[in-house]
């Protein structure tokens, strides 16, 4: 796994998130899973951790099923993402990354999902 390949790619949003390796998708969730919380403070940390416990509820769903989410959690995962976004463009430094690494987890589930992965 080429990991500052994929550091890469979730510095830049998800693009480039490579869905048919569902090892690419795997790396990331470990690589989020492992990050400790930004240190960053910000006014939105409450809704940025509930996002981020959200996105990774469904994660775990999705990596201990068969690599897909239920309708329930698609419409979650899309309303995170939604949430996310409004949110993203006042987030710096350690932040950033780590809520866009987020973004691009959640994308990359629903993608993964919406192919039948």
């Amino acid at each position: 796994m080429d990991w500052n390949r994929i550091r890469h790619t979730c510095s830049n949003h998800g693009l480039g998130l490579d869905v048919d390796n569902m090892g690419e998708l795997q790396a990331i969730w470990e690589l989020h899973r492992e990050a400790g919380w930004p240190a960053a403070s910000t006014p939105h940390e409450g809704e940025l951790m509930t996002l981020d416990t959200v996105i990774s509820g469904c994660a775990v769903y999705f990596f201990d099923s068969d690599h897909s989410l239920d309708p329930p959690r698609v419409e979650m995962l899309r309303t995170c993402l939604s949430e996310l976004d409004d949110l993203l463009p006042d987030l710096t430094g350690e932040s950033i990354d780590y809520f866009s690494r987020l973004g691009t987890l959640a994308q990359g589930l629903l993608q993964a999902t919406s192919q039948g992965r």
